[in-house]
C-alpha cells in the first residue's frame, strides 16, 4: 500500500482534519484525498479554452473559474504534473502570484494562489506535460481503424488533476463549459452535450449545465462518429466499430426508460455511449450524458450490455447524488450494481439477473478470502487516507454494497424500498453525501418507519460478509452443475446440454472446473466449446486463468495475443497474478508485459507495475 505524505505546509495539514464547514448552504467535508479548502473560496464553474496537440502529446490553454469567495485571500486547487504558467484574475486579468507546495508522487501539488476578497474569477494558463496519467495519446495503430490517432481521458479517483487544475474531490460540484481545438479530422466529445458529426474548423463546444465534480468531467478525441439508437441515446465509436456497436447497444433506450419507472425521471438530457479503443482500463466510466466503455462487450450477442446498465444506473446513483469522499464510495457502486441488475431483470426477465447476482456473490467471496489473507479491510466505509483511492475500488464496495441494498429489499419488500430510493435520490439531487449522513437517513425514512431488524453497523463498518447476506440462487446453474457433474463421470463434452447457454452459464460451468484439471482435459474440453478463440472476452479471460493454472499451453499464444491488446484492468490483472503464481509463468508475464505495457492506460499499468515488480528500462 502506498502511504500519503502531505508536503504542504503544517497549516494545511492540520486543516484537512478540521470540522465539516458550511457555505452558502453546502457543506464540505474534508476530503484527505484534496489540497482544496473550499470553505475558503470554492470553484462554481469551469470554462476551458484548450488546443489538442497530439504531435507533442499536450493540451494547452487556458482555464477560467468563476467562484465563489467566502473574503477569502486564496483559493487552492489541485494539480499534478502540470506546467503553470501564468494566473491572472478577474475579466481584466490582473496578475496574480501562485505557490505551488512540494510534489507527492500521487496527489501532486496544492496550487495556492493569492486573491483578493471580492475576486470572483480566476484564470490558469498552463499545458500538461508527458505522462499525464488521466490521458492516454495512442497511435494508429493502437485504435481500431489504423489510420488515426487516439485520445482519452480518466478521471476517476484522482486523475483529473493532471489534466486540468480543479479542485479534485468527489464533494465539490461545479458546471462546465469548453471550447476545444482539435486536427480537422478527428472529432472531440465530453461529458457535456455533444456534436453528432465533425466540422469543417475542428473547434468544438461544450455546455453542461448541471453540477458535477472533477471527476466526471472527461474528454475523448478521434477518428469518431455516431449513431442514433432512440430517442435520447446513440452511440459514438470508430466507423469500423460502428454498426457492432449500434447493434450491441440496441436496448439502451428501452433500459433508460426502464430506469425511469425504476427511479424517477432521468435528469441529464442525452445518455450516449462511446466505444473507446481497447486500452480503456475499465469496462466502463459514468460520465455524465456519455459512458466511456470497453470494446470488450462487444460480443456479437448483446450478451456483455449489463455494463451499460450498470454506467446507465450511475446516472441516479453516482452522479445524481455522489459520495462526499472515496471512503464513501460504496454510496456510488453498490447502489449501482442493485440498479442496474433491476434494469437488467425488466429488460431480460428474473432467470437472467439470477446468474448475475450468483455470479457476483462468487466474485464477492474470493475477493474477501483474498482480503483475509492479506489483512486488507472488507468494510463497506473505507479509510483511504494515505492511499491511492484508486485502492477501494474492489469487489467489496460493488458487490458487498449491492447485496447490503438487496438485504433491505428483502427485509421490507420492493415497493417499499423503490420508494424510499425515489425519495433519497430526489432528496438529495445533485448533492453529495456521506456513509453517516445516509445512515441517519436510512435509519429514520426506512428502518424505523416500518421497524425493520437490519445489522447495518456489521455490514457497513465490520470486515467480512454479515450470516444474513441474500444468497440468490439460479436454477438455470443448477443445471450447468448438473453437466459438469455428467462430464466427471464420463460424459463427452459434445454431449452436454449446452445448446442454449449464455455467458453466464458458461462462466459458471468454466469457474467450476475442478483446480486440479490437466492439461489434456482442458484440450478435450477445448477442441469441444473453442474456448481460447471465444469471441465473448468475460468467457475468454476466466478460461485463460483456467488455462494458465493447469499449464494449458495451446492457449498461451491466444493468452499473449488478448494481453496485448486488451488493457481492461479487470482482465489484465487476474492473468498477470495467475502468472506470477510459478517462476516459469513469472518470466512469461514479463516478457508479454514489456511488450504489452505500451498498450495500457497509466491506471493498469501502476497496478501491474507494482504486481509484477517492474521497473521500465
Amino acid at each position: 500500500m502506498k502511504k500519503l505524505l502531505f508536503f504542504a505546509s503544517a497549516t494545511l495539514l492540520l486543516q484537512c482534519h478540521s470540522p465539516e464547514t458550511k457555505t452558502d448552504n453546502t457543506i464540505y467535508v474534508k476530503d484527505p484525498h484534496s489540497y482544496s479548502q473550499p470553505e475558503k473560496a470554492v470553484v462554481k464553474h469551469l470554462a476551458l479554452d484548450l488546443k489538442v496537440d497530439f504531435e507533442k502529446q499536450e493540451l494547452s490553454g487556458k482555464a477560467v473559474y468563476d467562484i465563489q469567495n467566502n473574503n477569502s485571500n486564496e483559493i487552492i486547487f489541485d494539480t499534478r504534473n502540470l506546467n503553470i504558467q501564468k494566473i491572472t484574475l478577474g475579466e481584466d486579468e490582473k496578475e496574480a502570484s501562485f505557490s505551488l507546495s512540494k510534489n507527492d508522487s500521487i496527489f501532486g501539488q496544492a496550487l495556492t494562489i493569492n486573491i483578493e476578497k471580492n475576486t470572483s474569477r480566476v484564470n490558469i494558463y498552463y499545458s500538461t506535460t508527458k505522462g499525464a496519467e488521466a490521458l492516454q495519446w495512442l497511435t494508429p495503430q493502437q485504435t481500431a481503424g489504423k489510420t488515426q490517432p487516439f485520445l482519452f481521458t480518466q478521471g476517476q479517483a484522482i486523475l483529473s488533476r493532471t489534466w486540468f487544475p480543479c479542485q479534485d474531490s468527489p464533494g465539490i460540484r461545479f458546471t462546465y463549459s469548453a471550447k476545444l481545438r482539435v486536427p480537422k479530422n478527428l472529432l472531440a466529445v465530453m461529458s457535456a452535450e455533444n456534436p453528432v458529426a465533425k466540422n469543417d474548423s475542428g473547434v468544438y463546444n461544450f455546455s453542461m449545465p448541471q453540477p458535477v465534480p472533477a471527476y466526471l468531467i472527461a474528454l475523448s478525441v478521434g477518428d469518431i462518429e455516431f449513431k442514433k439508437i432512440g430517442e435520447r441515446t446513440g452511440v459514438y465509436a470508430e466507423p469500423v466499430m460502428l454498426e457492432k456497436s449500434v447493434y450491441e447497444f440496441a436496448d439502451m433506450e428501452d433500459m433508460l426508460i426502464s430506469a425511469e419507472k425504476l427511479y424517477g425521471k432521468y435528469q441529464w438530457g442525452q445518455y450516449d455511449v462511446i466505444v473507446l479503443p481497447p486500452s480503456f482500463p475499465f469496462g466502463g466510466m459514468e460520465n455524465p450524458r456519455l459512458t466511456f466503455a470497453t470494446p470488450t462487450i462487444i460480443a456479437g450477442d448483446r450478451s456483455l450490455t449489463s455494463l451499460v446498465a450498470h454506467e446507465l444506473a450511475h446516472s441516479w446513483s453516482g452522479n445524481f447524488v455522489t459520495n462526499a469522499t472515496w471512503d464513501d464510495i460504496w454510496m456510488n457502486e453498490g447502489f449501482t450494481v442493485y440498479f442496474e441488475r433491476r434494469i437488467v431483470e425488466a429488460i431480460y426477465g428474473k432467470e437472467y439477473v439470477e446468474m448475475q447476482w450468483q455470479l457476483g456473490l462468487q466474485d464477492l467471496e474470493a475477493t474477501l478470502e483474498e482480503f483475509q489473507e492479506s489483512g486488507e479491510e472488507s468494510s463497506l466505509k473505507l479509510h483511504l487516507q494515505g492511499r491511492n483511492p484508486d485502492d477501494g475500488l474492489s469487489d467489496i464496495p460493488y458487490e458487498k454494497g449491492a447485496h447490503f441494498v438487496l438485504l433491505l429489499e428483502q427485509k421490507a419488500g420492493r415497493e417499499k424500498l423503490d420508494k424510499f430510493l425515489n425519495d433519497y435520490f430526489n432528496a438529495h439531487a445533485f448533492k453529495t453525501i456521506t456513509t453517516e449522513e445516509f445512515l441517519k437517513y436510512l435509519d429514520a425514512e426506512f428502518i424505523k418507519k416500518y421497524s425493520l431488524d437490519v445489522n447495518v453497523d456489521e455490514w457497513v463498518y465490520k470486515n467480512g460478509l454479515p450470516a444474513n447476506c441474500p444468497r440468490v440462487v439460479s436454477a438455470k446453474f443448477k443445471t450447468v452443475e448438473q453437466a459438469l457433474y455428467s462430464w466427471s463421470k464420463g460424459t463427452k463434452p459434445e454431449l452436454l446440454p449446452t445448446k442454449d447457454w449464455t455467458c453466464h452459464e458458461w462462466l459458471h460451468f468454466i469457474r467450476n472446473l475442478p483446480g486440479n484439471i490437466s492439461a489434456s482435459e482442458m484440450e478435450i474440453l477445448d477442441n469441444a466449446f473453442h474456448f481460447t478463440n471465444s469471441g465473448n472476452s468475460e468467457v475468454a479471460a476466466a478460461w485463460y486463468v483456467q488455462a494458465i493454472n493447469s499449464n494449458y499451453k495451446n492457449a498461451y499464444p491466444e493468452i499473449e495475443t488478448f494481453l496485448m491488446n486488451v488493457g481492461r484492468r479487470k482482465f489484465v490483472v487476474p492473468l498477470y497474478k495467475q502468472f506470477v503464481k510459478t517462476e516459469e509463468g513469472k518470466r512469461l508475464a514479463l516478457e508479454i508485459y514489456a511488450k504489452a505495457r505500451p498498450n495500457y492506460h497509466s491506471v493498469a499499468a501502476i497496478t501491474l507495475d507494482e504486481l509484477l515488480g517492474y521497473k521500465l528500462p
